[in-house]
């Protein structure tokens, strides 16, 4: 009975690894580096808005604007005290209490009236802080020039300043703030996405072969023609023949697919920072570097010349003496570097010649020059 048990377990075991090794088979596991289409592309119509505004911040201990020097804050002033009742023309406004300010917000996309959106309030004349200052009803408007929310609120401002008679000390920027659900929308801006029977991929970073990947991989996954590749920036979307669902529903399903991104060959370089960045398919033919490490030292030793102890006439002075050094480095040596070298063979190439960034930087523009460098530069 024993024996009997112990051959179905086998036979059992048996069964179940020989289906572990077919789903193996049946789903292999996701390549590396290969990113979900969520991440590397955007529908079309899906988008924030940008919006912008001109208003007033009262309530500043004294850190506003000198009305006297920034016209448009007392023009402003003026005039919303007039809406308000207030009469004013004529009289000499000192007060240093008001701030114009300059709003922008993000309206997100298919936000709905009466949702709130933060917004980042900026001075626009000579304030010195914003510190403790309430913005007052601001209408923000679109590029069309319509309005689509209203801001007001109390401003968080992250840096400070402070000053006293010989010193003074600034952390951050004080001159501008923020809202945290500062604004309320007034306007929606209207798009259908679940009615419409085909739509726009766009990539973040446009390329033919990461668009191909990505119209191969819907089609596969949804078996019909269904995307196309338009260019290196955009896949056409078309809603498939029989699909039970809205375009909605054929996003979530696509959107999880996973492609491997490609990218051309590109060195970036900030000169003013120094910051070289170089992508993997970066290759460098067969070039020999020398780098040049001329340096100049001039060293400076005042001297004091005195007349002699009972001399007669004579003057105390300064005699300058100067000394000049120069160091041609003669220890670099001519380096090759082999042809079609990686990244990494590059970048150790370039270490061993014990050279700091901003030589590099020459280096890398002289090797593109010499035509020995398979990439594209790009200088920030």
């Amino acid at each position: 009975m024993k024996s009997h048990a112990r051959q179905f377990s086998h036979r059992l075991f048996g069964a179940l690894l020989a289906g572990l090794v077919l789903a193996a088979g049946l789903f292999p596991a996701p390549a590396q580096a290969t990113s979900r289409i969520k991440d590397i592309a955007d529908v079309e119509g899906i988008r924030d808005n940008l919006l912008v505004g001109y208003g007033l911040v009262v309530g500043l201990d004294g850190t506003g604007d000198t009305l006297r020097n920034t016209s448009f804050t007392l023009q402003s002033l003026t005039a919303m005290l007039e809406r308000l009742g207030v009469n004013t023309r004529g009289t000499d406004l000192q007060t240093e209490n008001v701030a114009a300010v300059m709003v922008t917000a993000n309206l997100p996309p298919f936000a709905p009236q009466g949702t709130r959106i933060d917004v980042t309030v900026s001075a626009l004349g000579d304030a010195e802080s914003l510190q403790g200052g309430t913005l007052l009803v601001t209408p923000l408007m679109g590029a069309d020039g319509e309005v689509y929310a209203v801001a007001q609120g109390s401003l968080a401002v992250g840096g400070f300043s402070a000053q006293g008679e010989a010193a003074s000390i600034t952390r951050g920027v004080p001159t501008n703030g923020r809202i945290a659900n500062g604004a309320i929308v007034e306007r929606e801006i209207e798009f259908e996405l679940a009615t419409l029977g085909r739509l726009r991929l766009a990539l973040r970073n446009p390329d033919i072969t990461t668009s191909n990947r990505i119209a191969t991989a819907i089609n596969t996954y949804l078996g019909a023609p269904a995307a196309e590749a338009q260019n290196p920036t955009s896949v056409e979307l078309r809603m498939p023949a029989g699909f039970q669902g809205s375009i909605i529903d054929l996003l979530t399903e696509i959107e999880q697919l996973r492609v491997q991104p490609d990218m051309p060959a590109r060195v970036v370089i900030d000169e003013s920072s120094g910051v070289i960045v170089m992508g993997q398919d970066v290759r460098v033919s067969t070039v020999a570097i020398a780098q040049g490490n001329l340096t100049i030292r001039v060293t400076e030793t005042p001297q004091v010349s005195q007349p002699n102890p009972f001399a007669e006439q004579g003057d105390t002075v300064v005699v300058p003496r100067t000394e000049v050094e120069v160091d041609e480095g003669a220890e670099r040596q001519l380096a090759l570097v082999g042809g079609s070298v990686s990244l990494q063979e590059l970048v150790n190439g370039l270490n061993a010649l014990g050279i700091g960034p901003r030589d590099m930087i020459t280096i890398l523009q002289s090797i593109k020059t010499a035509g020995a460098l398979q990439a594209e530069i790009e200088v920030m």
